[in-house]
């Protein structure tokens, strides 16, 4: 199993943040996740499924984050996982990690940590990997290789075909700048290689799309920079 098929239910009683944890997860390949907005739901979804995390908020209506966890640990539920609380009180903290959570998220907290600290916890408690196959439709890139597979045969990508294509993975469905880009290929400060970018992603995209004339992932956003939609054009 690789990591993003891990199974994680999320646990909070402000819809927002569980709609943004949610999306967050599912943007950056994760296919199971579960979503409860008190404890007693929560509760439930430990009873019928297969958890492998849980990223738990303390402060609930019907029964504290730390309370729930405590009574899942006594009925044998050894599950990691990840408070959130608004409160950055050290009390708070040393009685949640005391009692064998994972980890502590102090709110507000940016996704990115979130994420982080989501794959951390379910690296070390697993001992898994992150899957490095993008699927771009019937074009597979295997990041670990640096090698593109299409249904004709295969293609190496060159070390910069690497670089742009894994810094515009990293930020998938965002708007990566020229300025961003060209940085990342030449990191000396070299200005005024817009052009030489622009071959750069002409010859990827000849490898990852099958009509480069036309690209369906790798988007230009005109006067911005490139974008990397692995679902698609929208």
């Amino acid at each position: 199993m690789v990591l993003t098929d891990c199974s994680i239910l999320l646990v909070d009683d402000e819809k927002q943040i569980l709609e943004i944890n949610d999306r967050l997860l599912s943007e950056n390949g994760f296919k199971n996740i579960l979503r409860a907005s008190n404890g007693k739901e929560a509760d439930e979804i430990m009873g019928k499924n297969q958890v492998d995390l849980v990223v738990l908020d303390i402060m609930m209506p019907d029964i504290s984050g730390l309370s729930l966890y405590e009574q899942w640990t006594k009925q044998g539920l050894n599950v990691p996982v990840i408070f959130l609380s608004a409160r950055d009180e050290e009390t708070s903290r040393l009685k949640g990690l005391g009692l064998g959570a994972d980890d502590y998220v102090t709110k507000p907290y940016t996704p990115e940590e979130l994420l982080l600290r989501i794959k951390a916890v379910l690296r070390r408690t697993y001992h898994l990997t992150e899957n490095k196959i993008v699927n771009l439709g019937a074009v597979r890139v295997d990041l670990y290789s640096g090698i593109v597979i299409r249904p004709d045969g295969e293609a190496e990508l060159t070390a910069k075909e690497f670089q742009l294509f894994s810094k515009l993975y990293d930020n998938q469905g965002k708007i990566v700048s020229l300025n961003v880009l060209m940085d990342t290929l030449w990191p000396d400060g070299s200005y005024g290689l817009e052009n030489s970018l622009i071959v750069h992603v002409r010859r990827l995209r000849e490898k990852i799309e099958e009509d480069p004339s036309s690209p369906e992932y790798l988007q230009t956003v005109r006067g911005l920079g490139y974008r990397l939609n692995i679902r698609g054009r929208k």
